[in-house]
């Protein structure tokens, strides 16, 4: 089959776009569809568009809203290189900063000069994501001198709010009731706080697990890697997802494991020092169970509310002075800024850069019935 796609980079990762009514008629049949288009289960993709790394093997489908005061409507999802599975349980902040240049530029919100803001609904978690982009002449803008850590060069800055995310996948800021668990492990109990904010994160201590939070991707070992997805299986079953024995094949995405410690100056994957005076935290995230090149939007956002909420272990790590907070990644430092009303999280805000690679067609290797075609 010939279906009409998007590549698309937002943020530091890249996926595929896909209007809505070029989706298979039959929801049962999108797991399939997006893993031929991908070419999972492979560890190498070689047969499909995906490219081998979890930040690269994710889609968005988009379509226009109904809704009142939505402009449109988003599925985020997080498709297996090594398993036939499609994650639908989350969503992804670097993926959703994309998404409003996908709209304008596809004719599914009109564009305003010179910022269009688009109202976003993310179906994955229920919530309203606020995306300010900047236009020129019509068209999304997409020159500037904004830079994120982990993209090369610069771009026009994309401004994403998350308003209310508390309870985005579970129903619950703490999904287990309390701020902090006891969870048993094979090395003996373990302190952890698990935190539904924009997406579930299971946050332990670098020091609890035996790490100094200055690990770069390539420096976690096989055997680390295991003892942290023990610990991210166990957070799944609270989170009632699945049973721990069988959270990495249908939960693999969420809860997101992230490593946490105080300040200290690190060199980053580009060698580049950064500095303790410059971040309130260091920052080590867990992306389908392999080591997240820099730091995930959705997890900047629940880092930062729960910095924000008390009697967490997040509480003896990062030092609150101010709205602004700033989690030192592999790739470098991102900032979120935090608006309060009443002493509450209103919303919190990231920025993001995002640019259209590619426009075209994609060949499937087998046949679906497609939404548009029974319109």
């Amino acid at each position: 089959m010939k279906v009409p796609i998007a590549v698309m980079r937002g943020g530091t990762s890249k996926g595929i776009f896909i209007n809505y009514s070029e989706m298979p008629e039959d929801r049962m049949l999108w797991d399939n569809f997006l893993l031929d288009i991908m070419g999972s289960p492979d560890q190498r993709q070689i047969d499909g568009l995906g490219g081998g790394n979890s930040l690269t093997s994710k889609a968005a489908i988009i379509k226009k809203s109904g809704m009142k005061e939505i402009d449109v409507e988003y599925t985020f999802a997080q498709v297996s290189i090594e398993n036939q599975l499609v994650d639908f349980k989350g969503n992804c902040g670097n993926i959703s900063s994309a998404v409003g240049p996908y709209a304008i530029e596809q004719g599914l919100v009109a564009a305003v000069e010179p910022v269009t803001v688009v109202r976003i609904f993310n179906t994955n978690t229920q919530k309203v994501i606020i995306a300010e982009v900047e236009v020129d002449n019509g068209r999304v803008k997409t020159d500037g001198q904004c830079s994120i850590p982990g993209v090369p060069g610069t771009g026009s800055p994309i401004y994403l709010s998350f308003t209310d995310a508390q309870g985005a996948v579970t129903g619950k800021l703490f999904p287990s009731g309390n701020p902090i668990d006891l969870l048993d492990t094979k090395k003996g109990p373990l302190e952890v706080s698990i935190i539904d904010v924009a997406n579930p994160l299971v946050f332990v201590k670098a020091q609890d697990v035996g790490l100094t939070g200055s690990e770069l991707p390539h420096e976690f070992t096989v055997e680390k890697l295991a003892e942290l997805e023990e610990i991210r299986s166990a957070a799944a079953e609270i989170c009632l997802f699945s049973t721990k024995e069988e959270a990495t094949v249908k939960s693999p995405a969420v809860p997101k494991l992230t490593i946490i410690a105080p300040p200290e100056n690190y060199l980053d994957i580009n060698h580049v020092e950064r500095k303790a005076d410059d971040m309130d935290c260091r920052i080590r995230m867990m992306s389908m169970q392999k080591p997240h090149q820099a730091l995930a939007i959705t997890g900047a956002i629940c880092t930062t509310a729960g910095a924000f909420l008390t009697d967490t272990i997040l509480n003896d790590v990062i030092q609150v002075e101010n709205t602004v907070l700033r989690l030192g990644h592999p790739s470098g430092i991102i900032e979120t800024k935090v608006d309060l009303i009443a002493g509450h999280i209103g919303n919190i805000k990231v920025v993001r850069t995002a640019r259209l690679i590619l426009e075209g067609y994609v060949y499937t290797k087998n046949s679906y019935n497609i939404i548009k075609a029974l319109a």
